[in-house]
C-alpha cells in the first residue's frame, strides 16, 4: 500500500469514528429520515471505499 493510500484510509477511518454516533444517534431519533438514508448511504460508500483500498495492496 502506498504512502498515498495509507494516508487516505486515516481520513477516512476519522470520518467514520464522528459518522457511526452519529448514525446511532439519528436511528435512536428519527426526527429527519433523508438525515438518516444520507448517514447511511455515506457510511456505506466510506467503508466500500476502505475495503477497496485493502484489497489494492
Amino acid at each position: 500500500m502506498d504512502k498515498k493510500a495509507k494516508k487516505r484510509l486515516d481520513v477516512i477511518n476519522k470520518k467514520l469514528t464522528t459518522l457511526r454516533p452519529r448514525l446511532a444517534g439519528s436511528r435512536q431519533q428519527a426526527d429527519d429520515p433523508d438525515e438518516l438514508r444520507q448517514l447511511e448511504e455515506e457510511v456505506a460508500k466510506l467503508e466500500a471505499e476502505v475495503k477497496q483500498l485493502k484489497e489494492s495492496k
